[in-house]
């Protein structure tokens, strides 16, 4: 199996490789443009996330400054907003369906670490795939970790630590991130607390 193709199976591999290294500056260059554009320099930073990311969908916006440790292994849907700081650990895939809105530094994982210390002390790590599906919102804050899946139209909390899947359909909040309620008939009539809905 090749390194690469260890990096995308789960298996532990050494991510310090001279190779990945070189590939994984190629990937900085691109990174350091889209921060550095001008405001007004909307077209160009579009431009530049195609060739960074691994999929972007029709009329998605990320506010930089974007951190990622690749971005050809994140994916994204249609009319997906970034806000700002998001940080991808994007070490191996992560897929964002449509309408998905990211808050403010947010952090999504894919690289995980040995807990035993001599493998870590030599640059062991593996990485396990994110799935965020459509129309999620995650909170500011909020740190997603290796491996997990989030359900259609689900809200994760701010300041939220997602450690296992999460289903379609809820409100998620805490550390341990866990299902608070399910969204239901009282988000169709209120917006925020008592602010009902107009109409």
């Amino acid at each position: 199996m090749s390194l690469t193709d260890k990096m995308h199976s789960g298996e532990l591999y050494q991510s310090g490789d001279a190779e990945l290294v070189a590939e994984q500056q190629a990937c900085m260059e691109l990174l350091y443009d889209f921060n550095h554009a001008r405001p007004s320099e909307g077209k160009k930073r579009q431009k530049i996330l195609a060739q960074f990311l691994g999929a972007l969908g029709d009329n998605c916006h990320i506010e930089p400054p974007l951190q990622a440790n690749w971005g050809r292994h994140t994916h994204l849907g249609n009319r997906v907003y970034v806000n700002f700081n998001l940080t991808l650990v994007d070490d191996t895939h992560v897929h964002i369906g449509d309408d998905v809105l990211i808050g403010p530094n947010v952090t999504i994982t894919t690289a995980g670490h040995p807990v035993e210390p001599e493998l870590r002390k030599s640059t062991h790590q593996f990485n396990m795939p994110v799935h965020i599906g459509n129309n999620v919102w995650i909170g500011s804050n909020a740190v997603l970790l290796p491996g997990v899946s989030i359900g259609e139209n689900s809200v994760i909390g701010a300041g939220s630590i997602v450690t296992k899947d999460i289903p379609a359909n809820v409100v998620a909040v805490g550390n341990p991130c866990r299902v608070l309620r399910e969204i239901g008939e009282h988000d169709r009539t209120y917006y925020y607390k008592n602010k009902r809905i107009p109409g």
